[in-house]
């Protein structure tokens, strides 16, 4: 059985390009570029993957989730609005 050292460079047939995470001899887990994590189990899934020699990508930057100012906005000018009767 191939030996995939975490941070290795994969290519499988479904999935496309992605960097092992863990190996072990029961399971091994991929983090695809295009599909995210994948775990499976190794007996079936190493002999369909190839070894790639790309380098792994940039990590992103997660980003921080904004509120809308628009809907601040009107928040605030609902509150602000005298009930009329």
């Amino acid at each position: 059985m191939a030996n995939f050292n975490q941070g290795a460079q994969v290519e499988h047939q479904k999935f496309g390009l992605g960097t092992v995470l863990s190996h072990s001899d029961e399971r091994i887990v991929i983090k695809f570029d295009d599909h995210g994590e994948k775990k499976f189990v190794s007996s079936l899934v190493v002999a369909s993957l190839k070894k790639s020699d790309r380098q792994p990508p940039a990590e992103k930057r997660a980003s921080r989730a904004r509120k809308p100012k628009a809907a601040a906005a009107v928040a605030a000018a609902v509150t602000a609005t005298p009930a009329t009767a």
